[in-house]
């Protein structure tokens, strides 16, 4: 081995050190030939490489000149050093002679373990991995006084039936761990348990509260029909549909049948009552009748526009138009419109091949006006300003529209605008209304996009004063 490298606590002189590795000399040997000191070691490990000359002058060198120098040695051991452990916190210092007995005790000294259980720690630290740490320690179990090793012990710790153990249930309970998986399944308050009737797990001391509402649970029958245990959750059906004692109404109650038995019975009760429920079903569809009349003019009335503006889209108008040339002064009708709230009911027609000296080349356009909701309550004649407009469906981005307009003031002696009679209606054909033969000509609404999408929109729009809207 190389020579000392310890903490010295003086400088080395210079004799003492060797000089192929710097350090303390140990076991140093002298060349008696040069008188030149050398670690044996050191030496003998720069003489291996072949070269046996001395590291210091070169000169030759015979193994038969080299002697161990004991009394060097003896200068070297005389020296004083620190601890080897001084920078884990040991204090000592003392002669090198004196190292290894210091360490045989040095509680900062690395030794193994004395239980042969291949750990190694310092001196210090050896009690406590004797008492709690090593796996080959001796322990013996306080609760059923059994020895073990320490590495078997852990194994039996959390095992040991005579070790006593609350319930892991939380009861409260405390025993010898023998007894427990007895005291779980059996005896305690607080352990799991299935429903008989649901299967559902529960505590153990809530399942009798569980059973006064558990779904499954088995009831009888309240009208004692002869089934006696009917899960609690079927019994409503039961009762509904089931159940030969319940009481039901007629199926003709909403007929006006008051009879109300055993569901057993109602057979018997159609069978007796077929003409009196044919009767009720009768007066029924009647009732039913007339009130979808009243709401169908009531939807009617509701859907009739109250702001004095008509725009009438008529679809499809090519068919249209060849169906009016076949049919031969054929007139379309638009949906009735009041001129305001509470105002006058209005109604436009046209002829799209024409009427009378418009017929054949022109879109002929009148207006009508229709027996309306509050005709009593109005000023006759009729006689607001009305103006009739076919819309140029152009894009107003790329040409100002050009709409085709006509206003007329009503002839207050023409018979239309008098107050209709109750027996005027939209489909009543005898009676034309006021308005334009000529409107335009087939050849003008060409001109423009009047016709888009095969489709035209006429406007009826009625100008009446404010003082008459309020």
């Amino acid at each position: 081995m190389p020579g000392y490298d310890y903490k010295f606590l003086e400088k080395l002189r210079r004799k003492f050190l060797c000089p192929l590795c710097g350090k303390a000399m140990r076991e140093p040997v002298q060349v008696s030939t040069c008188g030149h000191r050398f670690c044996d070691t050191c030496l003998q490990e720069f003489l291996s490489e072949g070269v046996f000359k001395c590291p210091e002058d070169q000169l030759p060198l015979d193994y038969a000149k080299i002697y161990p120098d004991r009394d060097l040695e003896t200068q070297v051991m005389g020296l004083s050093i620190r601890c080897i452990h001084s920078e884990e916190g040991c204090r000592w210092s003392g002669q090198l002679k004196q190292l290894q007995p210091h360490l045989n005790i040095c509680a900062f000294n690395v030794i193994p373990c004395p239980n042969r259980c291949s750990t190694k720690l310092i001196r210090r630290d050896l009690p406590e991995h004797m008492q709690h740490d090593c796996p080959k320690r001796k322990v013996r179990c306080e609760f059923c006084g059994a020895d073990f090793t320490g590495e078997a012990y852990e194994d039996h710790q959390g095992c040991c039936p005579q070790e006593s153990v609350y319930c892991e249930n939380k009861c409260g309970a405390r025993m010898m761990r023998r007894v427990l998986s007895q005291h779980s399944l059996v005896e305690c308050p607080k352990r799991t348990q299935p429903c008989p009737y649901c299967n559902k797990e529960f505590v153990f001391d809530t399942i009798q509260s569980h059973q006064y509402q558990c779904p499954r649970y088995p009831t009888p029958c309240p009208n004692q029909c002869g089934i006696a245990s009917i899960a609690r959750e079927d019994l409503s059906n039961h009762l509904k549909d089931s159940c030969s004692s319940a009481l039901v109404l007629c199926p003709f109650k909403d007929s006006g049948c008051k009879h109300r038995g055993p569901k057993i019975t109602i057979s018997r009760h159609l069978e007796e009552n077929m003409r009196a429920h044919l009767s009720m079903m009768s007066s029924l569809v009647s009732r039913q009748r007339q009130e979808i009349l009243e709401l169908r003019k009531q939807v009617e009335e509701l859907s009739v526009s109250s702001e004095g503006v008509l725009i009438w889209k008529i679809s499809d108008y090519s068919r249209k138009v060849q169906e009016a040339k076949v049919r031969g002064n054929f007139e379309s009708f638009s949906p009735p419109f009041y001129t305001h709230k509470y105002g006058y009911k209005l109604q436009v027609s046209a002829f799209l091949n024409g009427n009378g000296s418009g017929e054949g080349s022109y879109l002929s356009v009148y207006i009508r006006v229709l027996p309306g909701e509050y005709d009593n309550l109005l000023e006759w004649p009729f006689s607001y300003r009305v103006t009739f407009s076919l819309l140029d469906q152009s894009d107003p981005s790329l040409s100002k529209p050009q709409h085709i307009t006509e206003t007329f003031n009503p002839d207050p002696n023409w018979k239309n605008f008098q107050k209709p009679t109750g027996s005027r209606n939209s489909l009543d054909e005898s009676t034309l209304g006021f308005g334009y033969p000529k409107f335009i000509s087939h050849e003008d609404i060409r001109k423009r996009n009047y016709v888009r999408d095969n489709a035209i929109f006429l406007r009826a729009s009625v100008e009446i004063p404010q003082k008459i809207i309020a």
